[in-house]
């Protein structure tokens, strides 16, 4: 398969029956938008707390084209239900705010780590032969010890949030060795674009700064020399269709990266560049935010690379460019 080419995925695609986990979310919009587009038959799984990404919004446009149930993931009963007849699952379906896995850790619990145990139990009772990319983190790896990061890097999580995502994560693994179920996981770092969570910090620093730099005020930057990568959606989602889409990547955990380590400054110099007149602040981290700090990393994604084929295209100016043009057009329907 040439990565990227429509062709090719629809072959894959076009007539299967699809479940996105958190499909309402961010990422899970985007991915259902590209699979529509290929005649695939996709159902879209989304809790709406709001505390969380998921906003009806985000599927403007081509609403009729995917199905809509509103569920929580840890709704062990509806899965029973959702998961038959599916030929793929992207489990993209969590609790992301790290501060917020530390002042409320139980409901992290429940979302990133018991659900998804559910979920593959209700996959492995009643269909085994499915496929599922399940939305992992870079959070596992904790303080790196060098960079860039690999896939053999300690899993050393600073908070609650990394320890369930290596919960989840591992079950998926453990599914596919022990019961043959189709299971890979890819790790993200700073996924941005179109549709993500701006209206507060809870899924991403930067979907705040881009807020506040729409608002004409001034955002924060904690320590701007730390150094950091991104990964623009779209390049995700390219990741996601390769990796279910190949039997190669069964049972492999994969690192997602960008072009390159950037210092927040940049990133932050950037944003100013593209339409933040009220500048930023620095200051350094929040007491209760450097305890969790992992301080400066960037991935190294060779592994996806080679397997899969995949790389990104967009670098972090046309990325911010396309998010801040988006978010300029709609910004009402996310804040």
């Amino acid at each position: 398969m040439t990565p990227g080419s429509m062709q090719s995925f629809e072959s894959v695609f076009a007539g299967k029956h699809i479940l996105i986990t958190g499909g309402l979310g961010f990422i899970g919009s985007t991915l259902a938008r590209r699979l529509a587009g290929f005649g695939a038959r996709v159902q879209l799984v989304d809790s709406l707390v709001p505390e969380y990404g998921g906003n009806l919004y985000n599927i403007r446009g081509f609403e009729d084209a995917v199905g809509v149930n509103i569920s929580d993931v840890r709704d062990e009963h509806s899965f029973r239900y959702l998961v038959r007849g599916q030929d793929y699952l992207f489990n993209l379906a969590g609790q992301t705010s790290h501060l917020d896995s530390m002042l409320d850790p139980f409901t992290d619990l429940e979302i990133n780590c018991r659900a998804q145990l559910s979920i593959l139990e209700a996959c492995r009772k009643y269909n085994p032969s499915i496929r599922i990319v399940f939305a992992s983190t870079r959070q596992i790896y904790g303080k790196p010890d060098y960079l860039p990061v690999d896939e053999s890097h300690l899993s050393r999580p600073v908070d609650v949030n990394g320890v369930n995502k290596m919960a989840g994560e591992s079950f998926h693994i453990l599914y596919h060795n022990v019961y043959g179920i189709a299971a890979c996981a890819l790790r993200l770092g700073n996924t941005y674009g179109p549709r993500m969570r701006i209206k507060d910090a809870r899924q991403t620093f930067l979907g705040m700064w881009i807020r506040l730099a729409l608002e004409r005020r001034p955002f924060e930057v904690w320590d701007g020399h730390q150094l950091r990568d991104f990964t623009y959606v779209d390049d995700a989602v390219e990741a996601f269709l390769l990796a279910a889409a190949a039997d190669s990547s069964n049972g492999r955990i994969f690192n997602l990266g960008g072009h390159g380590p950037v210092s927040l400054k940049q990133v932050a110099d950037l944003l100013v560049e593209l339409g933040a007149p009220a500048g930023y602040v620095e200051r350094s981290f929040p007491p209760e935010r450097k305890q969790i700090d992992i301080g400066d990393y960037y991935a190294n994604d060779d592994a996806i690379r080679r397997a899969l084929g995949w790389e990104p295209r967009t670098d972090l100016r046309e990325g911010l460019a396309r998010t801040m043009a988006y978010f300029r057009e709609h910004f009402e329907q996310y804040v």
